[in-house]
């Protein structure tokens, strides 16, 4: 990654965290939706193949023949079948809806990648990823434009720290997702919290209060007239957000803002294509299971061309 973009970006974040929003700030983290279709099966088929394949593949296989259709599924099924014994388990159906749906990460990991393993080793050191990224600052760490690249580079480390988990320093692929986006991994909550907390306590407290809270949020500048939303979230921070009514928000407190226990839509998709499949009754698929119910789990020409008819009958 060239410093110069990412430096431009620094920059625009702190324009932007200087100047009035229009619209609220937003450090919650949720799941996006698996699919903007309605689900119901009684009617067709799409929210399942969204779900399970993500919204550009899914149109992918509406092009094949199904022959062609159940052959690619057959792929991927040894694919899902993680631990290689025949069968898919709704665990193992869960963790490939969540890659299938996240799947926009992993190449943004895989270009970042080929500017970052500099040697080929197909490993990213800490070096390699701070050279790459902070190159010719380091010998001037205290530029006089007022931003402390040695302060970004610092946290960079503890986070590269904390998503290498065999403390090697040298981040393979998955590891080096985790650095990158540590929101979708559960043992890189604790610096995602430790992140935004830093971000919002101006006070260097440890805590956030309400005033850092909304000024995370909002810069009033004067304006005697708060938006309504701004009301709201006052409100939000002394009824729900302070759990323990001290008027601080602590790391617990902020791990319940930030990264929500939201419903699992992954883990009940898994569940709805498991049952749904599931011939023997056995609570795990086999591929022919899978690939006999091809029609739930994947498109084709067929069922596109099905569909096509239905709403020119309809219209």
């Amino acid at each position: 990654m060239e410093l110069r973009p990412l430096v431009m970006c620094f920059a625009l974040c702190v324009v932007y965290a200087t100047s009035k929003p229009t619209e609220k700030k937003d450090r919650v983290h949720h799941d996006d939706p698996l699919s903007n279709r309605e689900h119901d099966d009684a009617d067709n088929f799409d929210y399942d193949h969204e779900a399970f394949l993500g919204q550009e593949e899914a149109k992918t296989f509406d092009q094949l023949t199904p022959e062609e259709s159940k052959e690619r599924l057959g792929m991927l099924v040894e694919r899902i079948d993680d631990d290689k014994d025949g069968y898919v388990t709704v665990d193992e159906m869960k963790r490939w809806i969540k890659h299938a749906q996240k799947r926009w990460i992993y190449d943004d990991v895989d270009r970042q990648w080929k500017s970052h393993d500099l040697n080929g080793d197909e490993v990213v050191s800490w070096e390699e990823y701070k050279n790459a990224t902070y190159g010719y600052i380091l010998d001037d760490p205290d530029p006089d434009d007022g931003f402390s690249y040695r302060q970004m580079m610092d946290r960079d480390e503890r986070r590269f720290k904390m998503a290498n988990q065999d403390n090697d320093m040298k981040a393979n692929k998955e590891e080096f997702t985790a650095f990158l986006h540590p929101e979708e991994y559960d043992h890189m909550k604790d610096i995602v919290v430790l992140e935004t907390m830093e971000d919002i306590d101006k006070n260097g407290d440890g805590l956030i209060d309400l005033d850092e809270y909304i000024g995370d949020m909002y810069n009033q500048e004067g304006d005697a007239t708060e938006p309504e939303w701004v009301r709201t979230e006052r409100e939000q921070f002394t009824e729900f957000r302070d759990k323990n009514k001290d008027g601080k928000m602590d790391k617990e407190e902020t791990r319940d803002w930030i990264l929500p226990s939201d419903y699992d839509h992954a883990e009940a998709e898994a569940k709805h294509l498991v049952y749904e499949s599931d011939a023997d009754k056995d609570g795990r698929l086999t591929k022919a299971e899978i690939v006999d119910k091809y029609d739930l789990f994947v498109g084709s020409q067929a069922t596109d061309f099905g569909e096509a008819l239905t709403r020119h009958d309809e219209f």
